[in-house]
């Protein structure tokens, strides 16, 4: 009599590590796919972003200071 030690135990292992395996693999080749920016192209995005970013905030504080001035007048 031959007895198969573990048998549904390997093949749960065997189908994460498959699995496992697979997205590993997976991203790897989604990763290659992608187009990076240049060096020159992500400084002046990024730029880009902080200036927008800077600009918004000081333009809702100076909003939000007139309308603290607006109501300190009123009320």
């Amino acid at each position: 009599m031959v007895r198969q030690e573990g048998s549904k135990k390997d093949t749960k292992q065997t189908k994460g590590e498959t699995k496992t395996n697979n997205l590993v693999v997976e991203t790897k080749e989604e990763l290659a796919k992608v187009v990076w920016p240049s060096r020159q192209q992500l400084l002046s995005e990024s730029a880009a972003v902080i200036l927008m970013v800077s600009l918004v905030a000081t333009v809702i504080y100076l909003v939000d200071n007139l309308f603290s001035w607006g109501s300190g007048k009123v009320f």
